[in-house]
Parts: structure tokens; C-alpha cells; sequence
């Protein structure tokens, strides 16, 4: 059971990666087209960048069933730690700082602080270039805000 726990959270963290990479490389690259709107307002309640969530979901998905069909606790564990993540992306970037749900929160904490002031700094350029703070759990110390 504890390599299965270790695999979930060492697939959790190295997510942060992946999606680093993905943000930089592929949404601000080639499928701008769908995350561009995500750099907009948005009208209604979905806009194009939401099909990143659908296309991210499906190695959990078949890493979940695969694992579960063939008695692969291992591969399970794996698809669940990018579950995790995804969760606790739906959390900070949809919910907290987005507002795509409205609810009362005050960043209290210096890394609540910091990851959000790095995404809101990453939002104020509405073209593919020139974005930084391509992470979502993680920003370096430089986006800590000044007093």
C-alpha cells in the first residue's frame, strides 16, 4: 500500500510539471486557439480552454479502469494521483482565483498570496507571447506581492 501512496503523490507533484510544460508549450503554443479564451472575458458559463479539462481527465480515466481491470494497483494509483491534481486544480484556478464559483475567500497565507498574485500576473497579457508564471501550485518567490 505505501508504494501505491507513494506513486499517487509523486505522480500529484510531477503533474505540476506537466502542466507547466503543457500551459507554456502546447496551450500558449499550438492550442492557443482554445485557451485563448481563456484570456478573455468569458460569456456564459464554459469557454473553449474548458476542453483542456476533458482532454487532461482521459489518461486518469484509462489509467483508473485499466488498473482496476487488470488488478494494477499500481497504474490505479498513478491515475489517481493525476485525479488529485486535477482536483485541486479545479480548486485554486477555477474556484479561488477565477471565481467560476462565487465564494468568500481572502488570501491569508504567503503562498496563497504568491500563487495567485504569479496567476494574475500571467493574466495580463492577452496574446500567446510574452506570459510568464506558466505553473499552477507552484510559483517562485519572485510573484510574492509587494507590501
Amino acid at each position: 500500500m505505501w508504494l501505491n501512496i507513494t506513486l499517487m503523490v509523486l505522480t500529484f507533484f510531477f503533474m505540476e510539471f506537466v502542466a507547466w510544460f503543457t500551459h507554456k508549450y502546447i496551450m500558449h503554443g499550438i492550442l492557443w486557439t482554445w485557451h485563448e479564451s481563456h484570456h478573455k472575458l468569458r460569456k456564459g458559463i464554459f469557454e473553449k480552454n474548458d476542453l483542456f479539462a476533458i482532454v487532461f481527465s482521459i489518461p486518469a480515466i484509462v489509467l483508473i479502469v485499466l488498473g482496476s481491470l487488470f488488478s494494477i494497483p499500481e497504474i490505479m494509483f498513478i491515475g489517481f494521483g493525476i485525479t488529485a491534481y486535477g482536483i485541486f486544480y479545479v480548486i485554486f484556478h477555477d474556484i479561488i482565483v477565477h471565481r467560476r464559483i462565487q465564494i468568500r475567500f481572502k488570501a491569508k497565507s504567503k503562498y496563497m498570496k504568491r500563487i495567485m498574485n504569479a496567476h494574475y500576473i500571467h493574466h495580463n497579457k492577452h496574446t500567446k507571447q510574452g506570459c510568464e508564471a506558466f505553473g499552477f501550485l507552484y510559483a517562485p518567490k519572485k510573484y510574492t506581492p509587494q507590501k
